[in-house]
């Protein structure tokens, strides 16, 4: 295997791939501190206030690597992993030279993350997963948590970049590992969810001001980073997304596969998933996680909007 880069602002030529709710935030930090950028995105409207701001458009993933040292992607699920990655003609991958890094940064499949490492070792090309945690809050304000699999000289190479988007850094392991570490972080929050919103549905219902009492209850031992930050989101009845219900969904599905080849038996996650499969069925799966609220607050008979 080549050696790995160095990683400088005056000479890294970066690329980034998916410029969503944190895609857009995090290349905005690495353009911030310096770093030549070119930028994809299904669609460009997306991506142009990154291009305002000096990033160079390319009309595929596969220019984005022709043009770039280290390729960042953060996408939807799985299946666009595979594509932006693997696909031949217009693939990450099929545009890499040796010694190109890649980075995935989307929240997707332990044993996908593995192929791709395999497939760009052929190529003497370097390759990480590093899903993220922290939503469009950690995103914006550069305070991600980062878990990151592969080799660990690649991860030392780019701690520049990572140290941009984050705050907390942790190399977990192996090709694979920062997935399965992400997949703890959705099954803490699944279940975690469903306390936050089930306690302030019987707050409601009680007839307490839930201002006063979140002033009480968050700074205890009932705190959490999801009471803290999208309780007073459920209250003001702001449900824009920090992460889609949709995405949950997938990452709760690959969790429950991934349980079921251990032989694991998880059925806390397993309900947290069947209640936001509701929540996508009443159409709020574009919405935040926190949407949970208002399909909790129907079955109680409760206009949680209206009330």
């Amino acid at each position: 295997m080549t050696n790995v880069i160095k990683i400088t602002t005056d000479q890294t030529r970066l690329g980034w791939i998916g410029t969503g709710v944190m895609g857009a935030s995090m290349c905005g930090h690495l353009i911030e501190k310096g770093f030549a950028m070119t930028v994809y995105n299904r669609s460009q409207s997306k991506a142009q206030p990154l291009i305002d701001r000096g990033a160079t458009w390319a009309d595929s993933p596969r220019a984005v690597a022709e043009q770039s040292d280290v390729i960042f992607t953060i996408v939807g699920f799985p299946h666009d992993v595979r594509q932006v990655y693997l696909c031949k003609n217009d693939g990450v991958l099929a545009g890499c030279k040796s010694g190109n890094i890649v980075v995935d940064m989307t929240t997707s499949e332990p044993s996908l993350a593995v192929e791709i490492h395999n497939v760009a070792k052929q190529q003497q090309v370097h390759s990480l997963d590093a899903p993220v945690s922290g939503g469009d809050l950690g995103a914006r304000n550069a305070a991600l948590s980062i878990m990151i699999g592969g080799d660990e000289d690649v991860v030392a190479a780019l701690q520049p970049c990572f140290q941009a988007m984050g705050k907390t850094i942790v190399h977990q392991g192996a090709a694979g590992a920062g997935q399965h570490t992400k997949m703890v972080n959705q099954t803490l929050i699944a279940t975690g969810m469903i306390g936050v919103c089930e306690a302030l549905i019987y707050a409601h219902r009680a007839g307490l001001d839930l201002e006063t009492v979140m002033k009480s209850v968050s700074s205890g031992a009932a705190g959490s980073w999801s009471l803290s930050n999208l309780g007073p989101r459920i209250i003001e009845n702001n449900f824009d997304p920090g992460f889609f219900v949709e995405h949950f969904i997938k990452d709760m599905g690959i969790v429950l596969s991934e349980s079921r080849r251990m032989g694991l038996s998880m059925p806390g996650l397993a309900l947290g998933e069947q209640l936001y499969q509701s929540v996508k069925a009443k159409g709020y799966g574009r919405l935040g996680t926190h949407a949970l609220t208002l399909a909790l607050a129907d079955m109680s008979g409760i206009d949680w909007k209206d009330r």
